[in-house]
């Protein structure tokens, strides 16, 4: 999982990280995008959910070899049902800002997935500022005592507003 500060250059755009391919990407919208209590869809689930809404003829097969990068010169057409399948922008597979940005959410959607995640954000809604910040400040500790990587408070902030303004 990443830290804080990298959620935050990602969805800031700032993160100076290499271009990732067109299998790296669908591989991690497979991973990241799933129900809840279940693995991964099958490629045969991606494939007929594309064709049952009326998207492009797309094979099980070939969803399997462009994740596995052996194709990776699809159609416009199988990339925009890809990306509505797995509820992103196209401009995911296009551009690597926007996939970083979108990336960022999905991982604070899959650490959301965690009931103890997410009943801990549910009890802060509503806090002040200063009881947000002294939360901050004793999770921080425990990520200390525990040995976890530190996290600066001005990247969460951005990375908060960058999900806001999405």
């Amino acid at each position: 999982m990443r830290t804080f500060e990298e959620i935050g250059e990602l969805m800031s755009g700032t993160d100076h990280a290499k271009t990732h391919t067109l299998a790296a990407k669908l591989d991690h919208l497979f991973q990241a995008v799933h129900p809840r209590n279940r693995n991964e869809f099958s490629y045969e689930e991606v494939a007929e959910a594309i064709r049952d809404r009326g998207g492009p003829t797309i094979s099980a097969t070939y969803i399997w070899q462009l994740r596995k990068g052996i194709r990776d010169n699809p159609t416009k057409k199988h990339l925009e049902a890809l990306a509505v399948f797995f509820g992103v922008s196209p401009a995911y597979f296009f551009d690597d800002e926007a996939a970083a940005r979108i990336d960022a959410q999905l991982e604070l959607l899959t650490a959301l997935r965690d009931a103890s995640v997410r009943q801990l954000a549910l009890r802060a809604h509503g806090l002040s500022p200063a009881s947000l910040a002294t939360l901050t400040e004793m999770i921080e500790r425990v990520r200390q005592l525990e040995g976890l990587p530190e996290n600066d408070s001005r990247d969460r902030s951005r990375a908060g507003h960058a999900i806001d303004e999405e």
